[in-house]
This record gives structure tokens, sequence and C-alpha cells, in this order.
């Protein structure tokens, strides 16, 4: 398998991201972090440098739902790497509101962002990757893209099944068209981040720890889709793909 090492990570500011960053630097990956607080990937890419000197880390001020902006850091980190090999789509938001209790802003943001510009990302990504005709696409999914889910999760977990079918669809052609670049959608379980310091503790929920290593794991495998981590969401997976939708709303 092709190493891939020049990595572009969008949302690396913080939680997974930037777990995954780190993770990969110390497997001695060239970076491109990309995120809306530049003070923290400042800091982050200093921090980066001094553990692993060898490597390459650049970092671009980013917004993802400015679409243009996506292209622009996109073609500009290609530019300071000298290529880029995989790019993995992570920036997200968690929020959200039952539907029809008056916040159709929160529910809205969180579609631009998860799905909208997760396209952008898409787009910008594979228009670089066919140019090169190489290249590893990864797309943070959820474990919540399985099934419809009630309340504050109904926009968040229909985004993540939009870009989780994006992605397959994207694979498709590329298998069709037998075109050698590979395309990974992730659905990450319960992990403890930024994102879900707000919710209700469970047994099933995995340390940041354990999460981004199992993630960059099945990066690595370059696999069509992976459930991380595998204990307890594979078998999860099955069961909120088949239980009963009633049963399925009460343990989301």
């Amino acid at each position: 398998m092709t190493k891939r090492s020049r990595i572009l990570i969008t949302g690396a500011s913080s939680g997974l991201g930037e777990g995954m960053a780190r993770t990969f630097a110390a497997l001695g990956r060239d970076l491109a972090l990309c995120a809306r607080r530049t003070d923290r990937l400042q800091a982050l890419r200093e921090e980066l440098l001094a553990a692993h000197p060898g490597i390459t880390v650049s970092v671009h001020s980013l917004d993802v739902n400015d679409h243009q902006r996506v292209f622009d850091v996109f073609h500009a980190a290609h530019e300071d790497l000298g290529g880029l090999d995989r790019v993995i789509v992570n920036a997200g938001l968690g929020k959200g509101k039952p539907i029809g209790t008056g916040r159709f802003d929160a529910n809205l943001q969180t579609a631009q962002t998860n799905f909208t510009a997760a396209l952008a990302q898409c787009e910008a990504a594979m228009e670089i990757f066919r140019t090169q005709r190489n290249g590893h696409l990864v797309v943070v999914s959820s474990m919540s893209a399985m099934r419809g889910l009630p309340r504050n999760l109904t926009t968040y977990a229909a985004t993540k099944a939009g870009v989780s079918a994006l992605a397959e669809g994207i694979r498709s052609e590329m298998t069709a068209t037998r075109t050698p670049i590979a395309v990974t959608t992730l659905h990450p379980g319960y992990i403890a981040t930024d994102l879900s310091a707000g919710a209700a503790k469970t047994p099933l929920m995995a340390s940041a720890e354990k999460g981004v290593k199992s993630m960059v794991h099945a990066i690595e495998r370059e696999p069509h889709e992976a459930k991380v981590p595998a204990w307890p969401w594979v078998p999860m997976g099955f069961l909120m793909r088949h239980l009963p939708l009633r049963l399925v709303a009460k343990v989301s």
C-alpha cells in the first residue's frame, strides 16, 4: 500500500482533528492543518515541530463555510507540501435542536457545516486528486448516520447520513472507472472530545486517545468504511440498522 506522506486535516485545532495531527506527526508525516482558530493551530505546529523536527507542518486559517476559501486553502496546502496524498474531511458541528421548536437557525448551521461545507471540501480534494490520478479522501461521518435519530440529533444524524452517501458515491465512481483514488468513510462512535463535553455520560464513550488511535489505524488501512472503535461499534452498527426505530431512539 502506498504511504501517504502529505496529509491535510480540516478541523485540526481541537478534538479528533488535533489528535489525528499529533498521531500522524509521530508517524513522520507532513501536515497541512486547517481551522478557524489559528492561534491554536500555531501552538500545535510549534509543538509538533519541536517533537518531530524532520516533518513539515503548514497551518491555514479556514472557515469551511467560506467555500471559495476551501478551494484556495487546499491548493495552497498542495503547493506548501509539494502535493497532497490524503485529505481528511473532519471539520463539523455537533449542535442541533428538535425539529419544529423554533431553532431552525441552529439546525441550518449544522446542515451547512456538516454537509454543504463537506461537499466543498470533497470537491476541492477530488479536484487535486483527479489531476494527480492518486490520493486518499477520508470523510469523517458518525455512527449517527446509521438511522434517523430524535430530538437534538435529528439534523446532525441526517447530515452525517448525507456525507456517508456522498463519500460512497465518489467511491462508486472511482471503483467503476478504475481510478486509483481511495475513499474511506469513518463512522466514529462516542468519543470524548470538545463536542461531546456536554453529552450524557455513557459506558460506550471511548477516551480521546483510544478513539483517535482507532481512527488513524483505520485510515492507514484505507478500507471503504470503518466503524471506530471497532468494539463496540461494529455490533452496535448492526443493531442500529436492524432494531425497531423506537428502540434505537431510546439509546440515542
